[in-house]
């Protein structure tokens, strides 16, 4: 659905992004993660035609957007940043303003205010809004053209817990129920595994990862690790050092190793009993996502 090539631009002579392969798949709900500050916003605005490649191209749905921008984007829809709203008219109205203004059938206004869940409050002033109703506001003008392709710039940014649960649960109606396919953009790795099916990484304006989400979950598990609990992590380590010598010390009492064999395990186990060493704990313990997001992002810079 949307792939970029050797995608790279400068601001003057500064470098904001190095060759980015991206690859999105149809019917996906792609999240790009990244750091403030690593591509993200000016990604999404190459996807858009708004800013022109320094480098590279953008192709979406198969055709390059440069050679073909008004016929493409005629096929995108984008929620960029906060939306642009008129305090002063109701919902529906500035959804119906918008729809004139692009020439889309008047069925439309009532169909993509139902969409985000707005029929209800359509004959509010969006200065009653919350923001999170600002957002499904936003996002239901960029509906209206009926795209096959969403962008969505952090659109959870800001929201209370309420509002990230409404934007979730939409997003997966969108792709479900719709057909579409969703990139959104966010810092946060916590809200983009409760709703992604692909994930890219990007630190510094360069690809750290990219895959489905299980792809990234194979990744945090490769590196568990054994976490062993006793008095001291120190004398441990110095009285078993062919079994604890490339052991991590983590605190007073905690050293962390390598994931091992459960036959490994169980020697490490029987080793520390056997030296008169305490044995308050022994477990396998996986990175969070979290954890695997930093330490993707932290190696790129190193």
């Amino acid at each position: 659905m949307v792939e970029t090539r050797d995608l790279t631009f400068h601001f003057g002579k500064r470098p904001i992004l190095h060759n980015l392969p991206l690859q999105v798949p149809a019917g996906s709900i792609y999240g790009f993660l990244g750091p403030n500050g690593a591509g993200k916003s000016t990604t999404m605005r190459l996807l858009l035609g708004l800013l022109q490649p320094t480098a590279g191209s953008v192709y979406l749905f198969g055709y390059e957007l440069r050679r073909n921008r008004v016929a493409l984007l005629s096929r995108v829809g984008a929620l960029i940043e906060n939306p642009s709203l008129y305090d002063h008219l109701t919902g529906f109205e500035n959804v119906e303003a918008t729809r004139r203004l692009r020439g889309v059938p008047a069925h439309r206004t009532a169909e993509v205010l139902e969409i985000v869940g707005l029929t209800d409050a359509a004959r509010r002033p969006a200065r009653e809004y919350s923001l999170g109703m600002r957002q499904r506001l936003g996002l239901a003008t960029a509906l209206l053209s009926d795209p096959a392709l969403l962008l969505l710039d952090e659109p959870t940014n800001g929201l209370d817990p309420n509002g990230i649960i409404d934007m979730r649960e939409l997003l997966r109606r969108l792709r479900d129920d719709h057909g579409k396919t969703i990139i959104v953009s966010s810092h946060l790795i916590s809200e983009i595994e409760k709703v992604a099916t692909h994930v890219g990484v990007i630190q510094q304006g360069r690809m750290v990862f990219q895959g489905s989400l299980p792809d990234l979950q194979r990744l945090q598990t490769g590196r568990a690790r054994l976490v062993l609990e006793t008095d001291s992590a120190d004398t441990c380590r110095n009285l078993l050092p062919r079994l604890l010598g490339a052991a991590q010390i983590v605190g007073q009492g905690t050293l962390w190793l390598p994931m091992l064999t459960p036959a490994q395990t169980a020697e490490v186990a029987a080793a520390v009993v056997g030296a008169g060493q305490p044995l308050y704990g022994l477990r396998l313990e996986q990175p969070s996502l979290e954890e695997t997001f930093l330490h993707l992002t932290e190696t790129a810079l190193s």
